[in-house]
């Protein structure tokens, strides 16, 4: 019998997962499904491009994975069932239900508007390609002089402020941030930041904690109001809300906790990758949501998976951070780098430089996920008898 993997969702992390544990296993041992709603990869990295209308090469699943032994099913997770050890899925052929003997989960996460009044009415959000996409369509509508105004001063509030600044220059940006622009970079960091964002003409609220957003402004907690033809909301991310549904162990976000192989606590035939994870880095400290993160515990639960598959070895790679990679707008950038668990040092890459590190990097994430088994690996044999899940009683019709 073949050991059944399901990998749930198909970004960096689900589809990083499953190509590596094709390139790892023998294909007539193991059958491994991929499960994700649409057909095409998604860069997430880039949603702020596809936001200001620039065209991103197209990676279909289907040849990504053609050949590589990895079943793309097209489909919408609807549930997940670990003590049944079943998925429900509704797809082209209606509801089905997949059975799995390991089952690695990596539906991420999306937008978080946070509870603030009026953002799930009138913000956009660039978390998803649907979301970019709408908000291309809006900002192609607005005119000169109108304004746009990016809540959230973090590494996607600050990629998308610049790129729009630097597509759209007939539009009044401004980019509202809880703390201080920057706060968390290092000195030469925060002016690399300060003098392109002056340059880009991009309006900096520091300190300034939206409370509200309206169709044509947003309040902040001081009472400010500053004027909004487009908002766009970028001041965090929430976990997909399948998991916390099950029986599975969570943290109170809904993350899946996991050990340091990212198996499950509760659950020994269940890997949860990415941001669907409370992965405990350097120093105790969470690992943040990030694509940073989440491909290195891709590659620990595949190897993890993989060693207890074929009796081999667990892996014993601690996950770490060394920078943080910036992009703002085409022409510059900023690389940060950072201590183990993500803290800015002193020293930082800046300028036309940083801008092409930044790309590289974005290149190499999206080539290794486009070519997950070039790389020859000596497929193992799979030693593991796997334990089918109790067929669930049927009613007598």
């Amino acid at each position: 019998m073949q050991h059944r993997i399901i990998v749930l969702g198909a970004g960096y992390t689900g589809a990083t997962a499953a190509g590596r544990l094709a390139r790892r296993l023998r294909r007539e041992d193991v059958a491994i499904t991929l499960v994700n709603a649409e057909p095409d990869f998604v860069e997430r990295v880039r949603m702020h491009q596809l936001a200001v209308g620039r065209d991103l090469k197209p990676r279909p699943f289907s040849e990504m994975f053609a050949g590589t032994g990895v079943r793309l099913k097209l489909a919408k997770v609807t549930g997940v069932d670990v003590d049944r050890k079943t998925v429900a899925v509704l797809g082209t052929n209606g509801a089905e239900e997949l059975e799995y003997d390991s089952l690695v989960y990596a539906l991420g996460s999306g937008w978080n508007d946070q509870g603030v009044p009026g953002t799930a009415e009138h913000a956009h959000e660039i978390a998803s390609r649907p979301g970019a996409l709408r908000l291309s369509e809006r900002l192609v509508r607005l005119d000169a002089g109108q304004s746009v105004v990016v809540v959230g001063g973090g590494l996607t509030g600050l990629e998308a402020a610049t790129e729009i600044a630097e597509a759209r220059p007939d539009l009044d940006v401004a980019l509202a941030a809880r703390g201080g622009l920057g706060d968390w970079l290092s000195p030469k960091g925060r002016r690399h930041l300060r003098k392109v964002i002056a340059g880009l003409g991009v309006t900096v609220h520091e300190h300034a904690t939206v409370t509200g957003v309206e169709a044509d402004r947003v309040a902040t907690v001081d009472g400010a109001s500053i004027p909004a033809a487009v908002t766009v909301w970028t001041t965090g991310f929430a976990v997909h809300p399948i998991a916390k549904a099950t029986a599975l162990e969570v943290t109170d976000t809904g993350q899946i906790v996991v050990d340091e192989t990212m198996r499950s606590v509760s659950h020994s035939d269940v890997y949860a990758i990415g941001d669907a994870a409370m992965v405990t880095g350097p120093g105790g400290k969470p690992l943040r949501m990030s694509c940073a993160s989440g491909v290195p515990t891709a590659w620990q639960a595949a190897d993890a998976l993989t060693g207890r598959l074929t009796g081999g070895k667990l892996p014993n790679v601690p996950l770490r951070y060394f920078n943080q990679c910036i992009s703002l707008g085409r022409k510059e950038g900023l690389i940060q780098y950072v201590t183990a668990d993500d803290r800015a040092v002193g020293a930082a890459l800046t300028g036309r430089l940083a801008a092409v590190y930044k790309e590289l990097i974005c290149k190499g994430a999206a080539w290794s996920v486009a070519n997950p088994t070039l790389i020859p690996t000596r497929r193992r044999r799979v030693v593991l008898e796997p334990a089918r899940a109790a067929s669930p009683a049927r009613t007598p019709a």
